[in-house]
C-alpha cells in the first residue's frame, strides 16, 4: 500500500561500479549489483539502525540527471495528473521497471525534480 513517504534514492555515475566503493568507504553502505534491463544498477543497503531509507547508484543516463529521491504513491497516472493541474511538468512517464513496478517523475513549478514509485500488486 502506498504511503506518499520518501522510500528510495538513486545516485546517478559515470563509473557506478567505482562509486560503489566510494559510498562503502564513506559510508559502509553496502552494494549490490541488480540484473535489470536497462542502465547498470546497484541496490544500495544503508543500514537498519535507526530511522533511514535504502537506495542505488545507476549508470548515468544524462549529464545533467540529478540525485533523485522516489516517493511511493498508489498511481503514477493519478500523481503526474494531480501535479501537472497544479504547475508541474512531466520530466519521465510512467516507465515499468521489471515486474516489480515502475516509475515516473515531474518537475515541481520551481525546476526540482521529484521521482514517483509505484509498486506492483502482489
Amino acid at each position: 500500500m502506498a504511503n506518499n513517504r520518501v522510500v528510495h534514492f538513486e545516485i546517478p555515475a559515470n563509473d557506478p561500479a567505482a562509486l560503489t566503493k566510494f559510498y562503502a568507504a564513506v559510508f559502509g553502505w553496502n552494494f549490490s549489483k541488480v540484473d535489470l534491463p536497462g542502465p547498470e544498477y546497484w541496490l544500495c543497503d544503508t543500514g537498519s539502525e535507526g530511522p533511514g531509507i535504502n537506495g542505488a547508484i545507476m549508470q548515468r543516463q544524462d549529464p545533467r540527471q540529478p540525485w533523485m529521491n522516489y516517493i511511493d504513491v498508489a498511481s503514477i497516472a493519478d500523481a503526474l495528473a494531480t501535479a501537472t493541474k497544479l504547475g508541474a511538468t512531466v520530466a519521465i512517464p510512467r516507465t515499468p521497471v521489471g515486474d516489480i513496478g515502475a516509475i515516473g517523475a515531474f518537475i515541481d513549478p520551481q525546476g526540482n525534480i521529484c521521482g514517483l514509485w509505484e509498486q506492483n500488486a502482489r
